[in-house]
C-alpha cells in the first residue's frame, strides 16, 4: 500500500479540530509518565460514566467469558478495564511521538531468544498478538529490538491516518491494511517478522467457531493457519504488557509454537484460542473487552448476545 503523505490540504477548516486534539495529546505527551497515567485513569472513568453502549458490552463480555465471576468482580474488573482505556489513549501518542531515549527505560523484555530461533529457518516469523489496551506502545517498544511489520485498519480520517501510520510504523519498518493478505504472504515470503491479530470477530470469512473462555461458539478466523501455511513460516506468540507501578512495558514472546499449522484447522483456531486466553488472564483488567467478541453467531437468526 502507499505510504500516507502530507497534503496542504490538511489544512483546511474541516481538519482544525483534528489539529486541536494532536496538538493537546502531544503536549501531554511530554508530561512525567506517572502523570499521563493518573490522566488516563480519570479520562476512563469518564467514559465508564458516559459511553453506555461500550460499557454494555463490556459488562456482557465479562459475563459471558466468566459466567461463574461474582457480579462485584465483573463490577471491578470493568472499572479497571475502562481506566486501562483511558490510559491507551495517552500511550498511543507516547508511542507516536515519545524519543528513543525517553522509551527507553520503560521497555522490558523476556523470551527474545525465541524470535532469534525462529530465524534461523531463513523464513518470516508469523508473530501471533492481541488487543491488550497497551498494543498501541507495545508495538514500540518491540520495534527497539526488531523492527517489525504489522496488518492494521485504515483511519477514515486522511490527516489521522497520517498521524496514525507514521506513528505505529515508528520504529518499525512498515503498515499493510488489513485486507491486504497478499501484502502479509509477500512481507513474510520476504522473510520478515509480522504480527497478526486474530482475537476479534471479523465475520464469517475464513472463520470456525470454537471455544474462547466459557463460550463454545467463538467466530475465530483461519487466518493463521492461512499465513503460516502458505508461507510456510515458523509462529510465535507475543504478550503485551503494562506493568505495575509506572515500571513500562512488558514484551514476553513465547517458543515456537510446535506443528503448527496442523492441517486441522478447526482445532489450530482452537488452540491458538486457549494459548490466548491463558495470556490475557495475567492482566485481564486490560484485554479489550469493549469489542463485540461474540456478534457473529452459528445460527444467523439467534439472538444477538448484546441485546
Amino acid at each position: 500500500m502507499d505510504i500516507p503523505k502530507f497534503s496542504l490540504k490538511f489544512f483546511l477548516p474541516k481538519y482544525w479540530l483534528t489539529w486541536i486534539g494532536i496538538s493537546i495529546l502531544y503536549t501531554i505527551s511530554w508530561l512525567p509518565y506517572k502523570v499521563q497515567l493518573l490522566l488516563g485513569r480519570l479520562v476512563g472513568r469518564l467514559m465508564y460514566t458516559l459511553a453506555k453502549r461500550r460499557r454494555h458490552i463490556a459488562r456482557r463480555n465479562l459475563e459471558i467469558c466468566f459466567p461463574n465471576m461474582q457480579d462485584h468482580e465483573i463490577q471491578s474488573l470493568l472499572k479497571q478495564n475502562f481506566e486501562a482505556a483511558g490510559i491507551a489513549l495517552f500511550e498511543s501518542s507516547m508511542g507516536w511521538w515519545w524519543p528513543k531515549w525517553r522509551l527507553a527505560k520503560f521497555c522490558h523484555y523476556q523470551g527474545l531468544e525465541h524470535i532469534e530461533e525462529a530465524q534461523k529457518a531463513g523464513k518470516g516469523v508469523l508473530m501471533v498478538t492481541f488487543h491488550n489496551m497497551c498494543l498501541e506502545i507495545c508495538c514500540r517498544v518491540f520495534g527497539q529490538k526488531h523492527p517489525a511489520v504489522a496488518f492494521y485498519r485504515q483511519h477514515n480520517n486522511p490527516l489521522m491516518e497520517y498521524f496514525q501510520y507514521h506513528g505505529r510504523a515508528r520504529d518499525n519498518k512498515y503498515l499493510i491494511g488489513a485486507k491486504n493478505v497478499k501484502g502479509l504472504l509477500n512481507a513474510l515470503n520476504d522473510n520478515e517478522l509480522c504480527f497478526y491479530f486474530p482475537d476479534q470477530d471479523y465475520g464469517r470469512r475464513r472463520s470456525v467457531f470454537v471455544p474462547f473462555f466459557a463460550e463454545e461458539n467463538t467466530c475465530t478466523t483461519t487466518g493463521t493457519t492461512l499465513f503460516s501455511g502458505e508461507a510456510g513460516c515458523p509462529v510465535v506468540l507475543v504478550t503485551p504488557q503494562r506493568l505495575d507501578d509506572g515500571k513500562g512495558y512488558l514484551i514476553t514472546v513465547s517458543p515456537i509454537i510446535e506443528n503448527y499449522p496442523s492441517g486441522d484447522d478447526t482445532a489450530d483456531a482452537a488452540r491458538l484460542n486457549k494459548l490466548i486466553e491463558t495470556e490475557i488472564l495475567k492482566a485481564p483488567e486490560q484485554y479489550m473487552w469493549l469489542h463485540r467478541r461474540f456478534k457473529t453467531r452459528p445460527d444467523r437468526k439467534a439472538k444477538s448476545l448484546y441485546d
